[in-house]
């Protein structure tokens, strides 16, 4: 029977994950020594934590799947933050993968023992899992990956104790069933079909996979007929470009906005109250449970005072927005 390394390392190729990005210590050597064990995974040793990470990055938003990493203990992540940020912030689905000491030496408080699960928050809000025994490392890995691939996708933490990965008895486990984006209701579509028919200035903010080649296709189809304007989202994840695809600018300010797979839009509800004075407070209604938003907002511009509501639904684990004028 495998030991957990060896499990968690054909768990992870079963689960579609084929390349890691690792900077190990002592405290991963086992991981180190499994990954020949997996003819499936391909080992790429980077010289600082940060090129792990940064790799990582990038070979997820240009293969459109997950890569993992492997770092060493709480300052070897530490070291990696800076791009694993940019991950989070562009919803890049990262395994990131941290080596910690044996379960049973942490009382010792060793040289390099830190807090790695509240290090790990910074930049894996959403899944943050210590492994705590072999026989549950490779069901902790698929929901690992399950949570990292999303949608949408996350930068997801497994802290994998050294005990943990050398134990004997890990069991691989099957690749993970991933969910697939819901489709926006009939509500949604109208809603933004009325903004799009409206007669004002209406634009499509993209985001996500609605930046890649089929998307960008159709939204250019749309802005053909209809006469709206393509932007993207500030920090897109993926943008593809060049002959034959439409061209996306980046976004002002247009009466109606109707954004497909962008980001949360309160940072554009900050930016736009920084540019034209918006005011946020008891007319924000929140639905959360239904997965909508409704917001309220007054911008002023100028002498005068125009209310705009935003109808933002959650339909693929990001947003749609549609806003209007009403006032």
């Amino acid at each position: 029977m495998p030991n957990g390394a060896q499990a968690l390392m054909q768990t992870l190729v079963n689960a579609g994950v084929e390349v890691c990005f690792t900077n190990p210590g002592t405290s991963e050597m086992h991981f180190v020594a499994a990954l020949d064990s997996a003819p499936g995974m391909r080992a790429v040793l980077c010289l600082f934590e940060g090129v792990a990470t940064g790799a990582a990055d990038g070979y997820a938003r240009m293969a459109g799947k997950p890569a993992a990493t492997l770092l060493h203990l709480g300052c070897g992540l530490g070291n990696g933050l800076a791009n694993l940020h940019n991950a989070r912030k562009g919803k890049v689905p990262v395994v990131n993968i941290v080596g910690d000491h044996a379960t049973y030496h942490v009382q010792y408080d060793a040289q390099l023992q830190s807090d790695i699960e509240t290090v790990a928050r910074n930049v894996s809000p959403g899944f943050v899992r210590t492994s705590k025994s072999t026989a549950a490392l490779c069901r902790d890995a698929v929901d690992t990956v399950q949570a990292a691939k999303g949608p949408p996708g996350q930068v997801a933490t497994l802290i994998l104790p050294a005990d943990v990965s050398w134990g004997e008895g890990g069991v691989p486990e099957a690749a993970p069933e991933i969910a697939r984006p819901a489709a926006a209701d009939d509500a949604t579509v109208q809603a933004i079909s009325a903004a799009i028919k409206s007669g004002g200035r209406t634009a499509i903010l993209l985001g996500g996979g609605a930046l890649r080649e089929s998307a960008l296709q159709t939204a250019a189809r749309i802005s053909d007929h209809s006469g709206v304007k393509l932007f993207a989202e500030t920090f897109p994840t993926h943008m593809e470009c060049g002959a034959g695809l439409p061209a996306v600018e980046g976004c002002e300010d247009p009466e109606a906005l109707v954004a497909n797979r962008a980001r949360q839009p309160f940072a554009s509800v900050a930016d736009f109250r920084e540019r034209a004075g918006v005011a946020i407070g008891d007319e924000a209604m929140y639905a959360v449970a239904s997965h909508y938003f409704i917001v309220t907002v007054r911008a002023r511009q100028g002498d005068t005072i125009t209310r705009a509501r935003a109808l933002i639904a959650r339909t693929d684990g990001t947003s749609s927005i549609v806003w209007q004028t009403i006032e």
